[in-house]
């Protein structure tokens, strides 16, 4: 078919990209409350372990628009682990509080 476009070959894997979008959202939106009652230096790696999980969903809305390919999402995919655990590991030690919710 002419016109159909990338998002409608996608089908299924687009749908499936936009729910991963979506949960990572709704993660992120529940974390952001309970920045305000952490040390500031608990405070800038919690945001910036947050900022990973936006970056990470809004690549998932990239590859559900066509704009990305599954190779180039995987790679995002890998690279935001790879930040994850790294910041996971950086965790200030001085501090008793939880990064997020989900550690």
């Amino acid at each position: 078919m002419v016109g159909t476009g990338r998002r409608h070959r996608l089908g299924w894997r687009a749908r499936r990209a936009v729910r991963a979008a979506a949960l990572l959202d709704r993660v992120v939106d529940s974390q952001l409350p309970l920045l305000t009652g952490l040390s500031e230096a608990s405070r800038r790696h919690s945001a910036d372990y947050l900022a990973e999980l936006v970056m990470l969903a809004q690549a998932y809305r990239h590859y559900a628009a066509g704009w990305i390919d599954r190779r180039e999402l995987d790679r995002r995919g890998r690279a935001a682990v790879t930040r994850l655990d790294q910041l996971r590991r950086e965790r200030p030690s001085a501090s008793p509080e939880q990064l997020t919710g989900l550690d």
